[in-house]
């Protein structure tokens, strides 16, 4: 199984495996831990993004139990966040250097590298709770993959078509949205809504790629490369706002400077690249695309 629906599957059945399928990963990564506790943690949070994507499809022909388990998963995320994000802002304290406009910047950026590294090790050896995070994570999984063996929906294939050219259309029109604001908006909280926004197009397109896999599968990777570029700037105002509340995680006011100046420069230039790949990406009216996706879904089935 994998992170797509079948045109020739019943939705009910089509939907259950590939959500179950997302939870089922997330227990076995906790409970084994291959590569470790926090790439393990990484990983589950990654599985979370994609079923909550998952349920959001289907809002509208499942509202309460898209709102409860949206409520569940959100909260499983959070509960096992701490490590990660800040191991998060050391790798984005290093993405800035690379950017870096002076050597006294690079230098100025080495030092905050290395005390958020430190934080970062701080913060995990301080973890003394994690594993009964974990186990509570795992239960909630498994209540999670319970109440999914229970929604089901009409699995007519124009029915299923168009609950999906329902969910599609509120994506991008929600995309839409985000976009507009963040035209007239420099404000970090638009940009990340943005950025959510374009998680789920990206997800929803692993979704139905079978409708048309050549041209699913090159969207993606252009909504992939804007995700990244949001995502970048979501963690540079992360950054500021926690060294904003914690100066002292710079160094001394000469490093915070030269930090907050980096950080400055990048954001105008990740907007205005944000900005561009957008336009690129959510390009047709979210009516016609829509409808195209639910003709192409309706074809695929025959």
């Amino acid at each position: 199984m994998t992170y797509a629906f079948s045109p020739d599957r019943p939705f009910t059945e089509d939907f259950r495996a590939v959500g179950a399928e997302q939870i089922e990963r997330a227990m076995t990564v906790l409970n084994e831990q291959p590569a470790g506790v926090h790439e393990a943690i990484h990983d589950v949070r990654k599985n979370f993004k994609r079923l909550r994507s998952l349920y959001r499809l289907v809002a509208s022909d499942a509202p309460r139990f898209q709102k409860q388990e949206n409520a569940r998963i959100r909260d499983m995320a959070h509960n096992l966040s701490t490590v990660r994000d800040a191991a998060a802002l050391v790798e984005n304290a290093s993405y800035l250097r690379q950017h870096a406009a002076s050597e006294e910047q690079q230098l100025a950026l080495d030092t905050v590298c290395s005390i958020l590294a430190d934080r970062r090790d701080r913060i995990a050896e301080g973890e003394a709770d994690l594993d009964g995070r974990i186990e509570a994570t795992i239960v909630n999984c498994e209540r999670a993959l319970a109440a999914l063996g229970h929604v089901s929906f009409d699995d007519g294939k124009r029915k299923s078509a168009r609950r999906m050219a329902k969910g599609w259309r509120r994506t991008l029109e929600r995309a839409a949205g985000a976009r507009a604001t963040c035209e007239t908006s420099t404000e970090a909280a638009r940009f990340h809504d943005l950025r959510k926004r374009a998680q789920d197009y990206r997800m929803q397109l692993a979704l139905l790629r079978e409708a048309w896999p050549s041209a699913m599968q090159a969207k993606r990777a252009e909504t992939k490369d804007l995700v990244d570029v949001l995502g970048h700037l979501n963690d540079l105002a992360t950054m500021t706002s926690l060294i904003n509340e914690q100066p002292e995680l710079a160094g001394d006011s000469q490093n915070q400077a030269h930090l907050l100046s980096a950080v400055i420069a990048r954001q105008e230039e990740l907007r205005r690249e944000a900005l561009k790949r957008t336009e690129a990406v959510f390009l047709d009216d979210p009516k016609c695309e829509s409808r195209t996706v639910e003709l192409l879904w309706i074809d695929a089935g025959r």
